[in-house]
């Protein structure tokens, strides 16, 4: 019987036709991202509630999971803030699997086989990512005078989300599409527009001249929307280079553009709704306003104008590029890029990173607003002597505005509603400690014993409030990424509670 291609060798194939010279090291590649993807596996199924794992055995010589079916898993201990490649295989009773989507459907849980796709999907393209990577895999922070421009250092993680087990996933995406548009491989990409008329769009903020014509403002388009989604002819407009997030890109010597791409990428479909470009304008506003009370620690990057012609498939988002920020003889960079530099191998850097990212995420929480602030979103501003200066927050679409916090603090609140607004003190915390915490830093560290010396180090000099008693005491929550994908019926997103680094103690989801 004729059985299809695996994913692995349709994007073999793929990559033959387009770029036959790369396939040998895809090829080299692609034990090491089944390896990377199946680390990411096997550390969601440690720590993650997931309903058909009913017991976690710690033993001498590695982690028992007892399944509700009667079989068990085996595999190495799971340090729950580790990255990195450390996982070649697991036992599932007797067999061996060292391919994660193999092991996904040997489970055959709910949901399985569309996750099973997926992290097929995740490993070859993440071998492919690694195939069209000259990079080193650690990169100097240059020298006083010297600045890699802010999308260069986005063009250097090759790896994605470092916890994720779909860090590279991107279905509907042809291989000469990744290599067309993924940032990893260093494309140009030339964004079109597509004009609508003035009274049939929603815009928020400032609208350039450039983008508009007569009775008709233009809506900024990514080339892959253009062709798979909105099927209309686009004019050309400029080229952009992808930054980590793919659908946003840098324009040469000007804004970024934030395009609606929608494509599912790792977890979502990845648009822009009406929502968020009505509520782009007060968030920009608020944020700026709430900034000026770090002391000159943070700056977020102000929405220039948002448009959306009623459509989350045709909308865009014009913002300040990060490095407006930077002195002469600064870098900015992503958190996300930070693994990648020498820096955080010191203790003692990473102890003043931890104590500035704290600092100033506990102070916004603080004062009603809860950041997203994940190794995507969060920027480090390095000195010339590479030390971590300020940050630079960039995207609200997805922070949390507290009413309540705000107005403790005498700040009126924003004409907002929707989700964007809570004043749920366990909601609060979980986006910021989720992304910052268990995101942001732990991704710099690299492991949990190098996460609880920086945060050790960092909390004694930090504010004494309720929310700081929370991070110090509880167990620290994380987004259950693969749960999510295992719960497709259940919008919104899903909790894990990880050991807290700094008490050494399991959480809950340990059994």
């Amino acid at each position: 019987m004729h059985r299809p291609p695996t994913t692995e060798a349709r994007v073999a194939e793929e990559l033959a036709a387009v770029r036959p010279a790369a396939l040998p090291r895809y090829t080299e590649e692609l034990p090491g991202a089944r390896a990377a993807v199946l680390t990411r596996l096997w550390r969601a199924l440690a720590h993650e509630p997931l309903p058909w794992i009913t017991g976690r055995v710690r033993g001498a010589y590695g982690l028992a999971l007892r399944l509700a079916d009667g079989r068990t898993l085996h595999g190495p201990h799971a340090d729950p803030y580790a990255t990195g490649a450390h996982v070649t295989g697991v036992r599932l009773d007797r067999e061996r699997y060292a391919d994660p989507a193999r092991l996904m459907t040997a489970l055959g849980v709910p949901h399985a086989s569309a996750f099973a796709a997926e992290l097929a999907d995740s490993v070859a393209s993440l071998a492919l990512s690694r195939a069209g990577a000259d990079h080193p895999k650690e990169w100097p922070v240059p020298p006083a005078g010297g600045r890699v421009p802010d999308w260069e250092w986005e063009q250097r993680v090759v790896d994605g989300h470092p916890f994720h087990p779909g860090c590279r996933s991107r279905p509907g995406f042809s291989v000469a599409e990744q290599l067309a548009y993924g940032p990893e491989h260093r494309p140009v990409v030339e964004l079109g527009t597509v004009p609508v008329a003035a009274g049939e769009c929603l815009a928020s903020g400032d609208w350039p001249e450039e983008l508009r014509d007569g009775g008709r403002w233009l809506v900024p388009v990514h080339p892959w929307q253009a062709a798979h989604v909105l099927k209309r002819p686009q004019q050309p407009w400029r080229p952009a280079r992808p930054l980590l997030s793919l659908r946003t890109l840098a324009l040469p010597g000007g804004p970024h553009v934030k395009t609606a791409l929608s494509a599912r990428l790792t977890s979502s479909v990845r648009d822009i709704s009406s929502y968020s470009v009505r509520a782009a304008a007060p968030l920009s506003d608020l944020a700026a306003r709430l900034a000026a009370d770090t002391g000159g620690l943070l700056h977020v990057t102000r929405t220039l104008g948002a448009l959306t012609a009623h459509s989350p498939d045709l909308a865009a988002l014009l913002r300040e590029s990060p490095e407006v920020y930077a002195a002469p003889g600064e870098h900015v960079l992503p958190v996300a890029a930070l693994a990648l530099t020498p820096l955080p191998r010191s203790p003692e850097w990473l102890a003043a990173f931890a104590r500035l990212a704290l600092t100033v995420g506990l102070r916004l929480l603080d004062l009603g607003v809860a950041l997203e602030a994940h190794g995507q979103n969060l920027l480090v501003i390095l000195g010339p002597d590479g030390a971590p200066r300020r940050l630079v927050y960039r995207d609200l679409a997805d922070v949390r505005v507290s009413p309540v916090r705000l107005a403790r603090h005498g700040i009126a609140p924003p004409a907002l509603t929707g989700r964007l607004v809570t004043d749920d003190e366990t909601a609060l915390r979980r986006k910021l400690f989720g992304s910052l915490v268990a995101g942001a830093l732990a991704g710099t560290a690299g492991s949990g014993p190098a996460l609880a010396g920086a945060l050790a180090a960092a909390v004694p000099h930090l504010p004494d409030t309720p929310d700081l008693t929370a991070l110090r005491e509880g167990p620290l929550p994380a987004k259950a990424l693969t749960l999510m994908r295992l719960s497709p019926g259940r919008p919104g997103d899903l909790w894990a509670a990880l050991p807290n680094p700094l008490v050494l103690e399991p959480g809950p989801s340990d059994q």
